[in-house]
């Protein structure tokens, strides 16, 4: 198996799924791309992923562009006028790791809602609609990063873009992991993505791809978000040497997302049931996420993260007591019992 397939050698490394390598299928597939300005008469291979982003999420059209931020901000120039308020739950990653976007390009006011596992409290988000002068973009998240990749219940969705259409407001679906949402539902990310008027969907994490991401909705919003992509300088010329292996994700990648999301619930249960009942709950673990509560250890997150990696096991310290695990391809049954066996010698 060649470099590109294992990832880093000798270090198992569950900070992100974004540290995901290409596939030979990938790297094959960009070397044969056929290629075009993609800013001026358009690249073909872009074309090609685009009509295939919106055909898996339902809607009309879809843009290519270099990361997921670069397509939520996208989505919030396309749908909302400055000065607008955007309502999310609290723990939303458009919220907390995107705010400069919001804030400062955009021009947005956000609004954190209160929520449970990434979603919002209905009622709390009705009465500051109620409330709201200028009411811009409501946005969901799912599956859901801060929520240890829990997945959105489509009946809140569906209740939660009602209440965006009853009021006028767009609704827009941070979809980063839609796919992993989409399977561990058992349905098709179409049947996610109808209760938003647009979404946007990463390449880059689970799927492999190495760069890029899409941003789906009805044809004239694309269109105008085509327009903003260039204001934001987010032309990338040739880019279907990159979108070629956005394809292969799309087409190879999505079915086997369901092993990350069993190797996370092997990790959790073996750090519930061998080192401590507090650290993990195997019953919360939905996609390829997993929250580790270090907080009853008498050490803090950053010292768990530390001991680990002197054992070969990258993990991502979020505030003092809690671990971010992400599972992806290149965390085989031999990387998860390796950080078992480190979780545990620190445990003891």
């Amino acid at each position: 198996m060649v470099a590109q397939e294992r990832g880093r050698d000798g270090v198992v490394d569950l900070r992100s799924d974004t540290v995901t390598l290409p596939t030979a299928a990938m790297l094959e597939r960009m070397q044969r791309a056929p290629l075009g300005d993609d800013g001026r008469e358009g690249d073909p291979t872009v074309r090609a992923l685009e009509a295939r982003g919106a055909a898996l999420t339902g809607k009309e059209a879809a843009l290519f562009v270099p990361s997921g931020t670069m397509g939520n901000l996208l989505a919030m120039l396309a749908h909302a006028e400055r000065g607008g308020e955007v309502f999310a739950d609290a723990g939303a990653h458009l919220l907390n790791s995107e705010l400069g976007s919001v804030v400062t390009i955009a021009g947005l006011v956000p609004k954190p809602m209160p929520s449970r596992r990434g979603a919002m409290d209905e009622a709390a988000l009705a009465d500051a609609i109620r409330g709201s002068e200028r009411p811009g973009l409501i946005a969901m998240e799912t599956a859901h990063n801060g929520a240890g990749g829990a997945v959105l219940p489509p009946p809140h969705m569906m209740r939660i873009h009602a209440l965006g259409q009853s009021n006028g407001i767009p609704v827009h679906l941070d979809g980063a992991r839609l796919f992993n949402a989409s399977v561990a539902l058992g349905v098709p990310a179409a049947r996610i993505a109808e209760h938003a008027d647009s979404v946007m969907v990463c390449l880059s994490k689970g799927l492999s791809a190495p760069v890029g991401s899409l941003l789906c909705g009805g044809a004239a919003f694309v269109a105008r978000a085509r327009t903003l992509r260039k204001l934001v300088g987010g032309t990338m010329r040739q880019s279907g040497v990159v979108a070629a292996a956005g394809l292969v994700a799309l087409e190879t990648m999505i079915e086997r997302l369901s092993k990350d999301h069993a190797a996370a619930r092997r990790l959790a249960a073996a750090l519930s049931w061998l080192v401590d009942p507090a650290l993990a709950d195997p019953d919360q673990v939905q996609t390829n996420i997993l929250r580790v509560d270090v907080s009853a250890s008498g050490r803090e997150a950053a010292a768990w993260a530390e001991g680990v990696k002197q054992r070969g096991i990258l993990v991502q310290a979020s505030g003092p007591s809690q671990l971010r695990l992400v599972t992806h391809r290149h965390i085989d049954g031999a990387a998860v019992d390796r950080t078992i066996a480190a979780f545990a010698a620190l445990g003891r």
